[in-house]
């Protein structure tokens, strides 16, 4: 059975007398500094970009030179952005790696696919929130913790799994559970998630849009019935809280009957069998791959998808339904 780790399960006092190198202020880095901080932890932070420099400083860091924190680190957790990563790694964290550090990452990608390798007399371990970094944060301020992946791939020292937990703890990955997976695992479903479950709901939602619109709903009812009212991620907090089969329950007979008697309608093998093979390009690292050319051309294709989403004329009208609902943008 798969292990889930909670509070009970971390000791904080795993973390005394160690320094924990935050290498990146950005998305993920600045809220586990700042939550590692609060759980009493010694971080010290590296970051490249000039404007995130000056928002640690303000936070009460003093940003250094990278090589210098990799030789002061006891704990040492790349925080990047996965495509910016190995190159960070590669010129300014491996060459000084010693015997005793720990590696924590954030994200499996780049070891999974083989774009980043560590040395094998070091520990390498993963604490993973499944939320946005801005909710890391959030949830740790007001206590409630965030959900979370765990792993160690390599265990030189014998202790990994300590420090795993242990900065867990310290992050607030541990009070709704930190799941027990391999590395491999959490790069695999993160990619699923944003590949074959979120596409389909883009399209399903635009396709409803576009379709309620043209045969003469107004705009503003569609777009606030369909995701604006919040009804819709209400309904996937309570899943979240509660489980999908409870989420359902707490819906009117009406509701329950509309969604399981017209549940088969929906039920095209054809999804299933892209979702197959989203998952073999993900396994094989064929996305990887893609991913890796995409970003070392600077993101043409990228750009040019972005540019024909943003083009569709459903979002003016969007926004005209989130100004007269006083949305800000």
């Amino acid at each position: 059975m798969t292990m889930v780790y909670h509070d009970a399960d971390g000791d904080l006092n795993f973390l005394s007398g160690k320094r924990i190198g935050i290498i990146g202020y950005g998305n993920m880095g600045r809220p586990m500094a700042l939550n590692l901080r609060d759980s009493g932890a010694n971080v010290i932070v590296h970051e490249p970009r000039a404007e995130k420099r000056a928002e640690a400083s303000a936070e009460g860091f003093t940003p250094i030179p990278i090589a210098e924190l990799v030789a002061a680190a006891d704990i040492i957790m790349p925080l990047l952005r996965d495509e910016a990563m190995p190159k960070v790694y590669l010129e300014g964290v491996s060459p000084h790696l010693r015997r005793g550090q720990t590696l924590i990452f954030s994200s499996a990608y780049n070891l999974t696919f083989g774009f980043i390798e560590a040395p094998p007399f070091v520990d390498v371990g993963l604490v993973a929130a499944r939320t946005v970094g801005t909710a890391v944060r959030e949830r740790y301020v007001s206590g409630e913790g965030f959900p979370s992946f765990v792993a160690v791939a390599q265990d030189a020292s014998r202790n990994a799994w300590q420090t795993v937990l242990a900065i867990a703890k310290a992050a607030g990955a541990l009070k709704v559970g930190g799941v027990e997976i391999r590395f491999e695992q959490e790069a695999e479903l993160d990619l699923f998630l944003q590949q074959a479950v979120l596409p389909v709901f883009h399209h399903l939602v635009i396709t409803a849009a576009e379709l309620l619109i043209k045969v003469g709903y107004p705009p503003e009812a569609v777009f606030t019935e369909l995701y604006l009212s919040g009804e819709t991620s209400d309904y996937l907090r309570q899943a979240a809280s509660h489980g999908l089969m409870k989420a359902l329950d707490s819906q009117a007979l009406t509701a329950q009957y509309g969604i399981l008697s017209r549940y088969e309608r929906f039920n095209d093998l054809k999804l299933e069998r892209l979702m197959e093979i989203t998952l073999e390009e993900i396994r094989g690292g064929k996305f990887a791959q893609e991913w890796a050319k995409e970003f070392t051309a600077d993101y043409p294709r990228l750009r040019n998808l972005l540019k024909n989403r943003r083009n569709m004329d459903m979002w003016e009208l969007e926004q005209q339904t989130l100004d007269l609902l006083g949305r800000d943008e």
